[in-house]
């Protein structure tokens, strides 16, 4: 089983993870067939669903605290974000997190929404893999995702939270160098066929 960070960095083109929402394990055993290369939940517990329905790295979205980070990987969690609004202060809250993933076998995420929030997260703790999140970004189709690439450092693993709604959109992120993008369910539920939906994005 490889971990998030290899399964988004190797292999053709990018790597398309779905965010499960509902009857987590059988759709993560749809995302594998469809093709996704990870899953992504919200909770432990949620985590805990999809391994027992899925061989995909796993990664968790839910807000972190110190004593939650070790039990992931129990739960089979290969993966988490911190998300910069959410850790930074003057408390070193989001070095020690980052650490503690780190200890625990986690690849480590660390969620971004604009130039400053990116700059101070490569400044603290430099993380491997960067997630550029526009969920409450104004402007249209992946601009905002796009501006905030170029000022990312060469060798990270970035991956996109955005709007998606097209394969277009996908090859799109694909070429400016994105790794892997997060679906949201806002897209998933829309359509009648969860694994349809999913295949599209993922070029099946």
């Amino acid at each position: 089983m490889a971990r998030f960070s290899q399964a988004i960095s190797e292999g053709d083109g990018i790597s398309v993870v779905p965010v499960l929402e509902g009857d987590v394990g059988e759709l993560a055993a749809l995302a594998e067939e469809a093709g996704a290369e990870a899953v992504a939940v919200q909770t432990a517990a949620e985590a805990e669903l999809a391994r027992a329905q899925t061989t995909l790295p796993i990664l968790v979205r839910a807000s972190l605290r110190e004593a939650d980070v070790e039990t992931l990987p129990l739960r089979g969690a290969d993966a988490c974000v911190i998300v910069f609004r959410e850790a930074a202060g003057d408390d070193g809250r989001l070095g020690l997190l980052y650490a503690l993933a780190g200890d625990a076998g986690l690849d480590c995420a660390v969620e971004v929404r604009d130039e400053e929030e990116l700059e101070e997260t490569l400044e603290l703790v430099d993380p491997e893999i960067l997630i550029i999140s526009e969920r409450e970004s104004s402007e249209e189709d992946l601009e905002h995702t796009l501006d905030l690439l170029s000022d990312v450092p060469a060798g990270k693993l970035v991956v996109a939270e955005s709007p998606i709604r097209s394969r277009n959109q996908v090859v799109a992120l694909e070429r400016a160098g994105v790794d892997a993008i997060l679906v949201g369910s806002e897209f998933l539920r829309v359509s009648p066929d969860f694994s349809s939906a999913l295949a599209e994005l993922t070029g099946r």
